[in-house]
């Protein structure tokens, strides 16, 4: 127990060290909260003002953001008008050189532009007086038409021009000709510009008529180059068709190519050609070179302006391929000098295994025969080995044999002998 003196009235009393702990311990826990509570304010506090930084700071960001969206807005702008006034600048000298263009077209062609300009500037007209708001779409759209009309335009005058040549050069040819040469002219055409050439750019090469029928059947010309080793870079057969225009029964070229592709095939050609005036007005044969090879291997279908072109280009991409062949023809040889080697080894295998077939049975009858003296041989040694025999016992009967032995069972001849005078004995007479 202790003694305590309350501090508002003075009064002591006592207290025992339970409730002295729990003196203590309210004491302490009002304290706490105290001191808590001041703490909770504090941080409160602080809480509030890192917001209010939090905001001016958010506030200072999002100002200078401003200031800059603000600034690329204007250059923008600054770009989207100066952008705007190239476009415009640059639309304007399009429609000014397009305005130029079309005077000019209108001077060279006065009779056949005049009423398409005046088409094209009512319907400018027109789509200025609806779309004034849309003027940059309205100059495409007057540009993309002009520039269509001036490539239709010039692509009709030059066929117009190229059908114009084309039926002038037939006309007169023709003209010139009786039905009877019109197959042979187009011969020595092609024969002729073929000549024009032959001392420059085809020195070795071969091109002359096919006279030879034995197949049942013969092309006009065959040609032929080799380089200098004599290796050849190309071959072709070429078939000349012409036609007059009197002719009842007019002709395709398809009914010439299977004839030409078994020509090409019988006399050993790489490429063939069909130069035809055939189906003049076909716009497939007058493109330029036809391939047919579809329907017939390495064939193709020209008319005669393109005879040397043709021959030009595939000569041209046969020479490329010359390296390739001769690598083929150096290979071949190769083979062939090894198939040979490889024959002349086999043949010789095969002698010697013959000789040696032959030399392996004599030897066996050799051996044979050998064997068969050897066991003759052996029969007579036998046999003289048994004469031996007989003789020694014929020699040892001959030894054993007295008069005693001989006069056993002869008394006669016992009498004989013992009647012999006495100096004789009977021993000598053996």
């Amino acid at each position: 127990m202790q003694d305590i003196k309350c501090p508002h009235c003075h009064k002591a009393f006592k207290v025992d060290e339970a409730g002295f702990a729990d003196i203590l311990k309210q004491v302490r826990d009002s304290q706490f909260d105290k001191e808590i509570h001041q703490r909770l304010e504090i941080a409160e506090k602080e809480k509030l003002r890192e917001i209010e930084l939090a905001e001016e700071k958010l506030k200072s960001v999002l100002r200078a953001e401003l200031n800059r969206k603000e600034k690329e807005v204007e250059a923008l702008k600054v770009s989207q008008d100066r952008l705007l006034s190239e476009t415009l600048n640059k639309k304007e000298a399009e429609m000014a050189e397009l305005k130029a263009k079309l005077e000019r077209a209108s001077t060279e062609k006065e009779l056949s532009v005049t009423q398409a300009v005046n088409a094209i500037e009512k319907q400018r007209d027109q789509l200025s007086s609806e779309l004034k708001s849309q003027e940059t779409e309205q100059q495409l759209r007057e540009k993309s038409l002009q520039e269509k009309f001036a490539a239709e335009l010039k692509t009709k005058d030059d066929i117009i021009k190229y059908k114009d040549e084309e039926i002038a050069l037939r006309k007169d040819m023709k003209l010139k000709l009786s039905t009877k040469m019109v197959g042979e002219t187009l011969e020595q055409h092609c024969e002729t510009e073929f000549n024009r050439l032959r001392a420059t750019a085809f020195q070795n090469a071969y091109f002359e008529k096919d006279n030879d029928a034995r197949s049942g059947s013969k092309g006009d010309y065959i040609y032929r180059e080799t380089d200098a080793d004599g290796v050849e870079i190309i071959s072709i057969m070429f078939e000349m068709k012409n036609e007059s225009d009197e002719t009842a029964t007019k002709k395709k070229n398809e009914d010439f190519l299977k004839e030409l592709d078994k020509d090409r095939i019988a006399k050993k050609c790489e490429y063939a050609v069909l130069v035809s005036l055939i189906e003049a007005d076909s716009e497939f044969y007058n493109s330029g070179i036809v391939d047919v090879s579809h329907r017939f291997p390495k064939m193709y279908v020209i008319r005669p302006q393109f005879f040397i072109p043709i021959i030009t280009l595939l000569r041209n991409a046969a020479l490329n391929s010359l390296k390739y062949k001769s690598e083929l023809a150096q290979m071949r040889n190769q083979n062939i000098d090894i198939t040979n080697f490889e024959e002349d080894i086999n043949s010789f295998k095969e002698g010697f295994a013959k000789n040696y077939d032959i030399a392996s049975r004599k030897f066996n009858t050799a051996i044979d025969e050998i064997d068969k003296t050897i066991s003759h041989l052996e029969k007579t040694k036998a046999a003289l080995l048994s004469s031996e025999n007989n003789l020694r016992l014929a020699n040892n009967k001959a030894e054993d044999l007295t008069i005693k032995k001989l006069t056993r069972h002869n008394p006669t001849m016992q009498a004989k002998f013992e009647g012999l005078g006495a100096s004789e004995k009977p021993s000598e007479l053996l």
